[in-house]
């Protein structure tokens, strides 16, 4: 393929992704709601856009358009609104849904979308802003031949052996919500032994508790090393994080679908209950999630 593509949405993991890629060879057309971000991404290499008929014009068919934007309607505006993707773009093009949309919303849009004679995919982008810079994992939903036509796309935005596809519209948004409802609960783990260690009756270094789970330990893991670097950067008392826990759907999305199914995932669950319940009873606990999110997604996590 063409190494040719249009960005939506440059906000922390589109202007990331675009960084990548014009590193990597690629032409991409980057457009976002904030002009200034736009303007900003141009001296870095980024061909500006300033609407999607701009950024349409700009591209050759047939054309690749990356959506990096918030799930909901802002996605369907873009899609399917008065000037919309699917009124601007031609049959042959493929629009790629990275965000972290409902698998079931995207396989809506997909099928609204396939009526212009567009193809959709559904990406599931794990890694955070560090990923988008330097190389994140990707799961990836829709048909084989499309995938396999721009796997070289998903290999320049991919860590080594860092994406897979699974057949069916849908399953790439589908994998990485149940990936974040995971998530949530190894969080929660995290912070409820930390929260305990805390408390205890020694005086336990919780930087170097960290440091030392994360050399050779069973639960060794990136998350740990995240913990380690918030206490380094923030203190062992978290005084500045906050202890109200913010949340994106994919933890309550995981619990709902998974109750649909009939599996039991009481762990996904209570830790979802406890980010809302955290709103109203901050405590050590939830300062830790903040912190991990603060880390690896950078969130916004300072105590208000």
């Amino acid at each position: 393929m063409k190494k040719e593509i249009g960005i939506i949405g440059l906000g922390k993991m589109g202007a990331n992704m675009a960084r990548q890629l014009v590193e990597k060879g690629w032409s991409v057309y980057g457009m976002d709601a904030s002009q200034e971000t736009t303007n900003k991404l141009e001296k870095e290499g980024v061909k500006g856009a300033y609407s999607a008929e701009e950024l349409v014009s700009k591209l050759s068919a047939p054309r690749v358009v990356w959506l990096m934007v918030p799930a909901g309607k802002p996605e369907d505006e873009l899609l399917f609104g008065k000037n919309g993707l699917t009124k601007l773009l031609s049959k042959g093009d493929v629009i790629i849904d990275g965000g972290n949309s409902y698998f079931k919303d995207s396989m809506a849009r997909a099928k609204k979308v396939s009526k212009h004679g567009i193809t959709f995919l559904d990406v599931g982008f794990s890694g955070g802003p560090g990923g988008a810079r330097h190389g994140g994992c990707l799961m990836i939903g829709g048909d084989r031949a499309t995938f396999k036509k721009l796997e070289p796309l998903f290999k320049d935005l991919a860590r080594k052996d860092g994406y897979q596809f699974f057949p069916g519209v849908g399953a790439g948004h589908f994998v990485k919500m149940v990936h974040n409802g995971i998530e949530y609960g190894m969080m929660q783990s995290l912070a409820e032994g930390f929260a305990m260690m805390k408390k205890s009756p020694f005086k336990l270094d919780l930087t170097r508790v960290a440091d030392i789970y994360n050399h050779g330990s069973v639960v060794e893991s990136r998350l740990v090393g995240w913990l380690k670097d918030a206490f380094e950067a923030y203190g062992e008392n978290l005084s500045a994080v906050s202890g109200s826990v913010g949340h994106t759907g994919e933890g309550k999305w995981t619990a709902e679908t998974a109750r649909a199914m009939g599996i039991p995932v009481k762990i996904i669950e209570d830790s979802f209950k406890f980010r809302v319940r955290s709103a109203k009873k901050p405590s050590y606990t939830g300062k830790v999630v903040s912190a991990l999110r603060g880390q690896f997604g950078g969130h916004s996590i300072k105590k208000k």
